[in-house]
This record gives structure tokens, sequence and C-alpha cells, in this order.
């Protein structure tokens, strides 16, 4: 298994033939106060996976402080691999929206990825207070 793309972002989709649609990737919250509530955010994953792991996977987002503190319950699911004719391999892809993400304190967090019950990727998402003049993100 490949992770190809792994992202916190704006928006994602994945339409009726498979694409992965993104907007407005990013690592980095500035905020005026603590705790801090971004509204509306998506996480968007496309992995690779080779013909013998062809199966269910489950998969597991788990979003956490530095302590390694969940900061929301975790993200399970189930994914069926498939690979068509003599393809070598396939992707799946992944739309995931987060509503009303709550973070209560500036610092660096982790969102982590699990496919079945072993770590495959982590991605940071560094929260820091915005200075004056410097606009929200």
């Amino acid at each position: 298994m490949h992770v190809e793309i792994f992202t916190l972002c704006d928006a994602a989709t994945v339409d009726a033939a498979g694409k992965l649609n993104i907007l407005g990737s990013f690592d980095r919250i500035n905020a005026a106060a603590e705790p801090i509530l971004h509204m509306h955010c998506a996480l968007a994953l496309k992995l690779r996976f080779e013909r013998v792991e062809e199966a269910q996977k489950k998969f597991r987002l788990a979003f956490v402080d530095s302590d390694g503190t969940a900061v929301m319950p975790p993200i399970d699911g189930t994914a069926d691999v498939h690979l068509e004719g003599n393809d070598s391999s396939s992707t799946v892809s992944m739309a995931l929206d987060i509503q009303q993400l709550k973070l209560p304190k500036f610092g660096e967090y982790s969102i982590d990825l699990a496919i079945d019950s072993r770590h495959e990727a982590s991605i940071p998402l560094f929260v820091k207070p915005s200075t004056p003049g410097m606009p929200p993100k």
C-alpha cells in the first residue's frame, strides 16, 4: 500500500468516476484566540494498493494533539480494493468532511492514518496565534 495523497483541505469530493477533487490544501491555521474553532474542512486521501492487497480494508483516522490526546473521535471505515482486468494496482480515493473542528490550544497536531490496524502515514497541522494584520487561515 502506498499513500499517494493525504491532505487536510478546505473541501474535497470524489466524483462518480472516482476522481478526487481537492480545494485549498493546508497544514496551518492562524487564529486570534484559544480555543480554536475551524468551521469546515476535509481530509482527502488517495491510496494505491497492489494486486496482492485486493480485499476489504479497514481504516482509522485519528486527530491528536502533541501529547497524543484525541481532539475528536476517530474516523473509522472500510474500503473495498478491487483491481480491474490485468491492472497491477488500483486506487481508493476518499473525501471526509469535518464540521466544527475544535482545537483546545495553539500547537502542533497530527492526523494519523492506519490501515488494517497498521500505522501508514501522519500529517501535521500547525495552529498558531495570528499576528496583527495577518488574516486568519
